[in-house]
């Protein structure tokens, strides 16, 4: 899998495919997409591995003259994607974007290895366990500023040890510091109610209850020092009726972030997200 993105101008899209045609590469399926306000170009190649003399690892050396020509600098990655890819997922008390992405993950739907589940508070441990994953228990504790950053310390050693493609933020409900959020840039994954930013704090959808909103919807995001204004993966929304209740509509608001997550995770894993600047291409 090939991921690209440089400036754009004559000539890219003949000099990435001769380049795999002269190396006898097989494309199954390409895609491309220039921003006009931006001039930048983007593409997606996935090669079929066994029309290649090589493995991946050349690949991605023998491409990176390609890449420097035409300018890309650091904006391209050469994958395999028969190797497969590990997730962390962080989690608090609410577990329904949790059991989603561990039944997807059962069933197949899902071909990725979940290394560990680490939560703030052990309530989801018995279920991450009976999938036989391990779960880690991290307190964070209120009012003590020394405290939280001796936690997110070993937070961040848990995380590194796995070395993980993804970390999903499956409902965690703490607020992660600048220099985790750079360490872990690109690749850290969160979701939110779609309320924000017109209901901000407690108790959103009883806000929204109260101004009549008619429809709850969730967004996918990368996590950035800015806090859920990261680039966007996914969004959507369900109706909501003028007879729905708060609970009638936190319901709804918590199958739609199940959805939601686990389409961007899905599109990150398959490196079909470029990110540019604070916008993606998804592809």
């Amino acid at each position: 899998m090939i991921t690209f993105g440089c400036p754009d101008r004559t000539g890219i899209i003949a000099r990435i495919s001769s380049f795999l045609a002269d190396n006898g590469g097989w494309i199954v399926e390409a895609a491309y997409h220039t921003d006009p306000e931006t001039g930048w170009f983007f593409t997606r190649q996935e090669v079929r591995a066994d029309s290649l003399p090589f493995g991946v690892g050349e690949l991605r050396e023998r491409f990176a003259g390609v890449a420097t020509s035409l300018g890309a600098q650091s904006t391209w990655t050469v994958t395999d994607t028969g190797s497969r890819k590990r997730v962390v997922i962080l989690v608090s008390k609410e577990g329904h974007c949790l059991y989603d992405l561990l039944a997807r993950v059962a069933t197949g739907e899902l071909d990725v290895e979940v290394s560990a589940v680490i939560g703030n508070h052990p309530e989801l441990g018995d279920i991450t366990r009976a999938h036989g994953i391990p779960f880690h228990h991290i307190p964070f504790p209120v009012n003590d500023p020394e405290g939280k950053q001796a936690a997110f310390a070993q937070l961040r050693q848990l995380v590194e040890k796995h070395d993980p493609h993804a970390v999903v933020l499956a409902r965690f409900m703490q607020i992660l510091p600048p220099e985790l959020c750079a360490a872990w840039t690109g690749r850290t994954i969160n979701i939110h109610h779609s309320f924000l930013p017109s209901f901000i704090g407690a108790r959103p959808y009883h806000q929204a209850h109260r101004r009549g909103v008619k429809l709850v919807g969730a967004t996918c995001h990368y996590v950035t020092a800015d806090l859920d204004a990261g680039p966007i993966i996914e969004q959507d929304v369900m109706r909501v009726h003028h007879g729905d209740s708060v609970a009638d509509m936190v319901r709804k608001g918590r199958d739609i972030e199940k959805v939601v997550l686990a389409r961007g995770l899905r599109w990150h894993l398959e490196d079909r997200v470029l990110v540019h600047g604070n916008q993606t291409v998804i592809f």
